[in-house]
């Protein structure tokens, strides 16, 4: 019988005595001495039913989320008092949640003095006031090239933008106006907020990636149109936060197109002289994004001012932050 190789035995392992710290020493002080971030005067009161929603609102806890909610609701109603513009970024998914009223009335009650929009938005709030429904099924449309295809859609906010144009409009102006020109077809055109705009006087501004919305596929799109509407708002836009100073600025929704577009305002702003050294941005969203905490949050607030973030979905903060500042405002 053949006789099993040799195994070597694994070296012992050698322990490193390493004597734990000694304590005995250690400096204490009291804790009634020490700065606590939370106190019991801080914390939220219980709900009862049938209460009021102003209750409901000062019964949140001083903390955190909580604590930046008020404090944005206290700076916006602060610079409504003082005649300063409050300017609102939306992405498109601020209109698809339904909170066109929310922002309407907020316009109506002359809170919001300007609105921006990328141009998507201006889709869904052109179809809502056309036919009372939007936002279409793209998985369920793409692969038989149906998707961004309705007719109507693309046929008619082409044609305001080119009757716009040639008027010396802007392109948010443009739409409005179509839609409260022709408001006989246009049944719900009280939950637009480009007619709104249009209506009131309060700048609507659509700021255009092309290629990026379905419009731009429709054989009636005219680059130069859009084009120079778009650019016209631009300069709008950047002439309402050239007097922002004690203003507000919200990006509502849009992790890339309105936060390039406002940092630039900014800068274009303060090479015309205008310091812009006292201003409040607030960036709101479901997620936490790097270009509106950069380009909104912080660096148009780095040379003063206060940059605020609030996460959360649109449809449950977009109201209440706006019933906030009507209960800042008395």
């Amino acid at each position: 019988m053949a006789k099993p190789p040799d195994r070597k035995r694994p070296p012992l392992t050698t322990r490193i005595l390493t004597p734990p710290i000694d304590v005995s020493d250690l400096r204490t002080y009291p804790l009634k001495k020490r700065h606590s971030k939370v106190r019991i005067s801080d914390f939220a009161k219980p709900w009862r039913r049938g209460d009021s929603f102003n209750r409901f609102y000062h019964s949140l806890p001083d903390i955190l989320g909580a604590r930046t909610l008020r404090a944005v609701a206290a700076s916006i109603a602060a610079a409504h008092r003082k005649g300063k513009p409050v300017i609102v970024g939306i992405g498109a998914h601020v209109v698809k949640v339904g909170l066109n009223p929310i922002l309407v009335d907020l316009m109506k009650q002359g809170v919001v003095s300007a609105v921006a929009m990328n141009g998507a938005g201006i889709i869904h709030d052109f179809e809502l006031a056309l036919m009372g429904h939007t936002s279409e099924e793209v998985d369920a449309e793409i692969d038989d090239g149906r998707f961004g295809m309705a007719e109507e859609t693309g046929r008619m906010i082409n044609h305001a933008i080119v009757g716009g144009a040639k008027e010396g409009q802007g392109l948010g102006e443009a739409v409005g106006h179509y839609i409260n020109r022709y408001q006989g077809q246009f049944r719900n055109r009280d939950t637009s907020i480009l007619a709104t705009g249009a209506r009131l006087g309060i700048p609507v501004t659509v700021h255009v990636a092309l290629g990026t919305d379905i419009t731009h596929m429709h054989p009636s799109a005219d680059g130069a149109a859009i084009g120079a509407t778009s650019l016209l708002d631009f300069r709008r836009l950047a002439a309402v936060v050239a007097g922002m100073e004690s203003g507000v600025y919200l990006n509502l929704g849009s992790a890339v197109i309105l936060p390039e577009v406002f940092l630039k305002t900014v800068s274009l702003g303060r090479n015309l002289g205008h310091a812009l050294s006292n201003i409040t941005t607030v960036n709101m969203d479901f997620l936490s994004h790097y270009r509106p905490l950069t380009n909104v949050v912080r660096r148009p607030t780095q040379k003063g001012g206060k940059g605020f973030s609030l996460i959360g979905h649109h449809e449950i903060m977009v109201p209440l932050l706006a019933a906030a500042i009507y209960e800042e405002l008395g």
